[in-house]
């Protein structure tokens, strides 16, 4: 049983959900399925009981998760005494962000790291950014591009780097969407939106995430129950499914900044704006002792220098 099979059972062991723990684990869910099932041959006991429609730990699952815990801080522990007693820094990162984030702040961030350190082999992850705190939390990546929310979880340490305004974003008025419901004959680009029926017009809004937690806000302050037309994971489908004409969407300027298809669509000047939101790299805050993740954390301009114990 290898460190890869612990992570896997402790991924599981913590969402309860093969579909979301295999993603996690860049598995398929039968392929997680038959790991786990694998790793309780071995063991001779259930490690979790399952049917169509929940996942929970046994007795001896809970154990194990202990044990698996332990196992792998002890590698860390031991790992990181080697690195440090290394001329070189050697190893592997894992950095998580959205592909928007890979486009805007990456190669900024990693250039200076990897000239100082190309022995240090790096595991670049995307997706839904709205998900990104929940994976460094959960010890899935070292580090992540994320937005930082209004209250940053205590185990988290995050530093920012750039600032978002989020903008309202409709089809261009020659496009396939210039007659979406909701919106009228007002040159809302100057107007405002007083011309705009929020309970009528459709939305296009992600899933979860800061931009719609401000957006839910937004609706609320203003006594709007808007019509959800589609939900979606991640900013970059947002523009693609306005463009098409489908609704108003959600976005932060950087996605438009990054998208093909921005001039596909069009800003609206609604007031009040949605509040801006910074955009960091975050990490846990213990994670700030290994050799490699502070390496990467201090080089950044304006990050909190941590000490080395």
């Amino acid at each position: 049983m290898d460190n890869r099979q612990l992570k896997q059972f402790l991924t599981l062991a913590e969402t309860l959900h093969f579909g979301r723990a295999s993603t996690a684990c860049h598995l398929s869910a039968s392929a997680l399925s038959r790991a786990i099932r694998a790793m309780e041959e071995e063991l001779g006991v259930s490690l979790f009981e399952r049917d169509n429609r929940s996942v929970a730990l046994t007795p001896a699952g809970e154990r194990f998760r202990r044990h698996a815990r332990e196992l792998l801080s002890q590698w860390d522990d031991i790992r990181q005494s080697l690195l440090e007693d290394s001329d070189e820094l050697r190893g592997e990162l894992s950095l998580y962000c959205s592909v928007t984030a890979s486009y805007s702040f990456l190669y900024e961030i990693l250039a200076t790291f990897r000239a100082r350190h190309p022995h240090v082999e790096l595991k670049l992850h995307t997706g839904d950014p709205a998900v990104a705190l929940e994976r460094v939390l959960m010890g899935h990546e070292d580090l992540a591009i994320a937005a930082r929310p209004d209250v940053l979880p205590s185990r988290l340490a995050f530093t920012d780097f750039a600032e978002s305004p989020l903008r309202f974003i409709a089809p261009r008025r020659d496009g396939p969407g210039q007659q979406l419901e909701g919106i009228g004959e007002a040159d809302d680009s100057a107007a405002g939106d007083d011309h705009i029926d929020w309970t009528r017009v459709p939305m296009i809004l992600s899933e979860t995430g800061l931009a719609r937690e401000r957006f839910d806000a937004w609706c609320h302050t203003r006594g709007i129950k808007p019509r959800l037309y589609a939900q979606v994971a991640g900013n970059e489908a947002i523009v693609s499914m306005v463009g098409l004409g489908f609704g108003i969407g959600v976005v932060p300027q950087i996605v438009l900044d990054n998208s093909p298809l921005a001039d596909q669509v069009r800003i609206l000047d609604v007031d009040p704006p949605l509040t801006p939101y910074k955009v960091g790299l975050c990490v846990q805050e213990k994670r700030l002792r290994h050799p490699l993740v502070r390496a990467l954390w201090e080089q950044l301009p304006g990050s909190p220098q941590r000490p080395a114990d």
